[in-house]
C-alpha cells in the first residue's frame, strides 16, 4: 500500500466506437458548465484542474454526466463537452480545455 494514501490498481477501458447520442451530448455539455462552474468559483481552478487529472474523479463525473459506460471514449467525450460548453468563459474561470474526439480534437480554441 502507498504511503500516500492514494488507490491504485488496474482497470480495463474496452475501446469503443461511434458518438455519443447528439441529446446526450447536449444533455452532458450543459451539466458539465454548471458543474465546472461552480467548482472553480468554489475552490479555484487548480482544484478543477486536480479534479479532473484523478481517474476515479474522472470516471465519476462521466457517469455523472450520463455517460454511464465505462470505456475509452468517456475521456474523449468528456474533454469535448467542456471544450464546447467553456469557450468564452476560459479567461474569466482561469480555466483552458483542448481535446474532444476525432478531427474536434485537433481543432484549435477560438478566442
Amino acid at each position: 500500500m502507498p504511503s500516500s494514501g492514494q488507490r491504485t490498481g488496474i482497470a480495463n477501458l474496452p475501446l469503443h466506437y461511434g458518438k455519443v447520442s447528439p441529446w446526450l451530448f447536449w444533455r452532458m455539455c450543459q451539466l458539465a458548465r454548471e458543474i465546472t462552474i461552480v467548482t472553480i468559483e468554489e475552490f479555484g481552478p487548480e482544484e478543477m484542474l486536480r479534479r479532473l487529472s484523478d481517474p476515479f474523479w474522472f470516471q465519476a463525473f462521466g457517469c455523472v454526466l450520463g455517460y454511464d459506460w465505462h470505456s475509452s471514449g468517456v475521456t474523449t467525450t468528456i474533454c469535448g463537452a467542456l471544450k464546447e460548453e467553456m469557450r468564452g468563459l476560459e479567461k474569466d474561470l482561469g480555466l483552458f480545455i483542448a481535446g474532444g474526439k476525432g478531427r474536434t480534437s485537433r481543432k484549435p480554441l477560438r478566442r
